[in-house]
């Protein structure tokens, strides 16, 4: 089955300075994230090529969907993300940064895979206020507040805590 996401460039290489314009939607099954963030939804792909003396530039953007928890109250959250990407490809790749042409035609493939699978984010919060859950009873702190003792006392002080109440107050 040949993916959609293959690009004839013959044409922009043979004359530096064409340029193709790439517009597309394809299923999220396509790009075999192996990914369970990555939703179903369809991933968007537009992206600009432009012909240059060692490679063809491609920059654009790409969307997809992800779905997962809030890292504070575990909400269930699903996002649609939108990132640029920007990269280059050369017949004979002369760094790791760039992808290869073969048979005079991209696989934006790989690039469209690697570039949302790092844009996923590692910790989301559903807001960035979230206060998330008491470490002492539990609450939810989103939905109502509880009356445990919360405050945190560095125990790098405590020695300065002990003095606090000893020393008289030099203004009086």
């Amino acid at each position: 089955m040949a993916t959609p996401l293959i690009v004839n460039v013959v044409e922009l290489l043979r004359w530096p300075g064409t340029t193709k314009d790439v517009v597309l939607s394809v299923a999220s099954d396509d790009l075999q994230f192996g990914e369970s963030r990555i939703t179903d939804a369809p991933v968007d792909i537009a992206v600009h090529l432009e012909s240059l003396s060692n490679g063809v530039m491609v920059n654009g953007t790409t969307s997809a969907t992800w779905a997962g928890e809030c890292r504070r109250c575990l909400a269930s959250m699903t996002e649609r993300m939108t990132i640029d990407v920007s990269e280059l490809y050369q017949q004979i790749p002369d760094g790791s940064e760039a992808y290869s042409i073969e048979n005079d035609q991209i696989n934006l493939l790989p690039m469209v895979r690697e570039n949302l699978l790092l844009a996923i984010p590692l910790g989301p919060l559903c807001r960035e206020d979230c206060p998330g859950f008491c470490p002492h009873c539990g609450q939810d702190l989103s939905e109502s507040s509880c009356s445990c003792d919360n405050t945190v006392a560095d125990p790098r002080w405590s020695a300065l805590e002990s003095l606090k109440g000893s020393l008289e107050d030099p203004t009086l």
